[in-house]
């Protein structure tokens, strides 16, 4: 059974994905909830979820979970990875469409306005929790899941954000409290 764990199938990651850009959209339309007081798609595209928090928890997972028994390791690591992936896409979106989606230029030791300390720390507590606490109970979910569910979601859950990342390509989600213009 161990053998298997360590060897996943590709609806394990897909699920996986999903699951944590959902919690990340969550996380981020309750953190603008209380601090602006209005209910805020965060990401580029349209759905309920945010690939960057997908994105990133995959990486971790794949880099950090054999590290679960060593959680300060895992805090510290999951601060630089993903501060470097919140980096790199923040200065990808700028370029690509002239546009800040996130910006922590008021923030306390902050590079360039795409990331800062108090985003660092809370990606290294979020990355601690994923991989010393979350990752295990993922596992006894998926394996719960009849093998027929799994590829259906799996194929709606990929059809749909086909559709929208397309969509978004052409037509970004820019709204009110989304984006403003890059500095340059």
């Amino acid at each position: 059974m161990n053998e298997q764990r360590n060897f996943r199938t590709f609806d394990y990651y897909v699920l996986l994905f999903f699951l944590l850009a959902f919690v990340g959209w969550l996380w981020e339309g309750a953190l603008f909830l209380v601090t602006d007081h209005a209910l805020i798609n965060r990401g580029v595209y349209r759905g309920p979820y945010l690939p960057i928090y997908g994105a990133g928890g995959l990486l971790l997972t794949f880099v950090l979970r054999r590290l679960k028994r060593r959680p300060a390791a895992v805090f510290f690591l999951s601060m630089v990875l993903c501060s470097l992936l919140e980096y790199f896409t923040g200065y990808f979106l700028e370029r690509r469409w002239g546009l800040r989606w996130w910006d922590y230029s008021g923030h306390f030791l902050n590079i360039h306005g795409r990331i800062c300390l108090a985003g660092a720390v809370t990606f290294g507590l979020g990355g601690t929790f994923l991989v010393c606490l979350f990752l295990p109970l993922y596992e006894k979910w998926y394996d719960k899941i009849p093998k027929g569910w799994k590829l259906a979601l799996v194929l709606l859950l990929l059809a749909v954000f086909v559709l929208d990342a397309t969509y978004a390509a052409v037509k970004p989600n820019l709204g009110w409290g989304i984006s403003r213009p890059a500095d340059g």
